[in-house]
């Protein structure tokens, strides 16, 4: 019986051969599953990380130049309100007339210095091409602060302060009207969140009651409604002065809308004090001219950042930045009276911060407002022309 062989068919595995070493490191590296291409580029460094926090708030800044603007101007205006209180607790109460020639004085001094220091042209007039809208916002202007200081003659500092606080409404459909700018439904709501802020800080006897403020003094029905139109003309003022303010634009130097509109104060009120024989209060005290210097240097930086804040940004943005007045003013009382805000204040600072925070967030970057973010740093510095362009 023959015995086959067995023989085995299966194929034998080729022997594994090991890479030499330049193979080895020619191995890109997105096969090596130990070093993926991406591994450098996911480990930042802290100066990358700090560049790009850098351009992000460069961004943010560029995006909201002008509502940050006229944020930081209506602290300005608290401390100078906060002055002006602090004013007539010291000697004899200061007229207002009085207050407003002296506060004006140094505004049109120091505008007219700076502007021949930077040799600005037109410093006194302005640049022809825009002159008559300087001296409207000038009269505009007058005639909102006249307003809203002869409103606390028989009305409380609440009613009043809300009575203010119409304008940045009036002024977002007034700059849909007449200067063809975009309103938004998500501006209209935070407009009238923030209004409602006010209304919660504020508290006015019409809606909250309370006693009166000076219980000696009785105030008739004929004398309050006097108070309401003064404080409502204000209104009107204040909302043709913003909208002007917008419609100047950048054809005139900041500086140029306070020279012309803190000169128009001064002769207002030295013809009204003139016309009422009002007696100037002369300082016996070198804390009151301290105030006198304060409350002259916070306006003017105040008014230079608001116009500098409505030559960058709409009418119904702006204006809701002025809502922040009223929490700086709670702010600073506390700090300086010792005054402790109630719930109510606390709720109502929070929505109207609420409110400036979702408007500047939601605001999309558009090639006008971030065109070039170096001349909106540099404008304060730049000379306009008589025609209301740029000097070259």
């Amino acid at each position: 019986m023959a015995i086959e062989r067995y023989t085995d068919t299966r194929e034998t595995p080729a022997p594994l051969s090991s890479p030499s070493l330049e193979e080895a490191l020619s191995v890109p590296n997105e096969e090596s599953p130990l070093l993926p291409a991406e591994r450098e580029s996911q480990v930042a460094s802290p100066r990358s990380l700090l560049e790009r926090c850098h351009s992000a708030v460069s961004a943010f800044f560029d995006r909201n130049a002008g509502l940050l603007f006229v944020a930081a101007s209506q602290f300005f205006f608290a401390a100078s309100n906060v002055c002006v209180k602090y004013l007539n607790g010291l000697d004899e109460r200061v007229p207002i007339l009085e207050l407003i020639w002296v506060r004006m004085a140094m505004t049109y001094i120091c505008s007219v210095a700076y502007m021949y220091w930077r040799n600005i042209p037109d410093p006194f007039l302005g640049p022809k091409g825009v002159r008559p809208l300087l001296f409207l916002r000038g009269y505009t202007g007058f005639t909102s602060l006249s307003g809203m200081y002869f409103s606390l003659q028989y009305l409380s500092l609440s009613d009043a302060v809300v009575l203010k606080f119409i304008a940045p409404i009036l002024t977002a459909f007034s700059g849909a009207i007449f200067l063809k700018e975009s309103l938004s439904l998500k501006g209209i709501i935070a407009g009238i969140c923030s209004f409602f802020g006010v209304i919660l800080i504020a508290r006015p006897q019409v809606l909250f009651g309370g006693p009166q403020v000076n219980p000696t003094v009785v105030v008739t029905s004929r004398e309050r409604m006097i108070s309401v139109t003064a404080g409502l003309i204000g209104v009107l003022g204040a909302t043709a002065s913003y909208t002007l303010l917008r419609a100047i634009g950048k054809r005139a130097h900041a500086l140029h809308v306070l020279a012309t509109f803190s000169s128009q104060c001064i002769l207002v009120s030295t013809i009204g004090m003139i016309a009422f024989k009002i007696p100037p209060v002369i300082p016996t005290r070198a804390l009151w001219l301290l105030m006198m210097f304060l409350i002259g240097i916070f306006g003017l930086i105040a008014q230079t950042l608001l116009a500098m804040g409505f030559q960058r940004e709409t009418a119904s943005r702006g204006t809701l930045a002025m809502y922040t007045s009223v929490v700086f003013a709670v702010v600073l009382e506390f700090f300086v009276f010792h005054t402790t805000p109630t719930l109510l204040s606390i709720s109502g600072a929070i929505i109207i911060m609420s409110a400036a925070i979702y408007t500047s967030l939601t605001k999309t970057a558009t090639t006008s407002a971030v065109a070039d973010p170096v001349s909106e740093r540099r404008s304060l510095a730049t000379p306009v022309g008589d025609d209301g362009r740029e000097a070259r």
